[in-house]
């Protein structure tokens, strides 16, 4: 799901973008015969890296709203998740863009659907939506904060709270679809901007390792923790919004908490993007890697 931005109660949003991404397992069921009668059991396919990567290719041209998917390299296979939404008749459609690869697809099944979700985990506000700060970051003396760039989409001025009394700042720049990150420069002075999440002091910028326990903290559900599941997973969020290279977790997170960080100890890893589920029943989330936002806008965390 990509986590949405939220409307506050003072605005009339934008627009609403929500997308599913499912993470529940699918059951699979089998017979059993008597031995007398069984048949030796079939060889398993072991696919190539090539194979790997055409049948990744052929979930992206099915082009099937409220799934996300990526190539799990120990299992060799090209896991896709889809949500509540995502129909058998476009499981099907998915399955048949792999052709002879269909088989190196393994789907699996997610309640709800996948939706876009905005120191570091603070709300901030646009005109007409909340979103969560992500990370304080400067180039030079020159200071920014980073977010997801479905919520700098169309945004200009930010403010710190509902009711637009406090300016922090303007949107500086937004890569949205493809990308999932903005950065916003500080214009009001008297706003303080420590480098830190909450009070996690950052230090530091990196991606993390599939198995890696992750933290994110967001305006909606304050501090979760999880597991790094996938790197470079690429998400369907319907609508053309397609989103690549993201980092998959098992930290929940819910409208709002778009844009929030990702981090380990004083690291810094992703950006909110979006996800499935809740914090009460947990879900699958999804996260833009900082180091790409980092690289882009020539910027540092401090």
């Amino acid at each position: 799901m990509r986590i949405k931005r939220t409307t506050p109660r003072s605005g009339i949003a934008r627009r609403t973008r929500l997308i599913a991404v499912a993470s529940g397992l699918v059951a699979i069921g089998a017979l059993a015969v008597p031995a007398a009668s069984a048949s030796p059991a079939p060889v398993a396919h072991t696919y190539s890296a090539d194979q790997l990567s055409q049948a990744n290719k052929s979930v992206l041209k099915a082009d099937v709203p409220g799934t996300a998917w990526a190539v799990d390299h120990k299992t060799k296979q090209v896991v896709v998740t889809a949500d509540s939404t995502v129909s058998r008749a476009e499981i099907a459609r998915i399955q048949k863009a792999a052709g002879s690869n269909a088989g190196a697809l393994k789907i699996e099944r997610t309640p709800g659907t996948l939706k876009k979700l905005i120191s570091g985990g603070d709300a901030i506000y646009a005109s007409s939506w909340r979103c969560s700060l992500g990370f304080n970051v400067r180039s030079g003396t020159t200071y920014y904060f980073l977010t997801a760039g479905h919520c700098t989409d169309g945004a200009g001025t930010w403010w710190s709270s509902s009711s637009h009394t406090t300016t922090l700042g303007s949107t500086a720049g937004s890569s949205f679809p493809g990308n999932d990150y903005g950065i916003v420069k500080y214009t009001n002075t008297s706003v303080t901007h420590p480098g830190t999440v909450g009070s996690q002091d950052i230090t530091s910028a990196a991606t993390p390792s599939v198995g890696t326990t992750v933290t994110r903290r967001g305006s909606t559900t304050g501090i979760h923790s999880g597991k790094v599941t996938a790197l470079n997973a690429t998400v369907n969020y319907g609508n053309g919004d397609i989103v690549y290279g993201l980092i998959q977790t098992t930290v929940c997170a819910e409208p709002g908490d778009s844009g929030g960080p990702l981090y380990g100890g004083t690291t810094a890893y992703g950006l909110t993007s979006g996800g499935s589920g809740n914090c009460t029943s947990g879900g699958t989330t999804f996260f833009q890697p900082v180091t790409e936002a980092l690289s882009a806008y020539g910027v540092s965390v401090y």
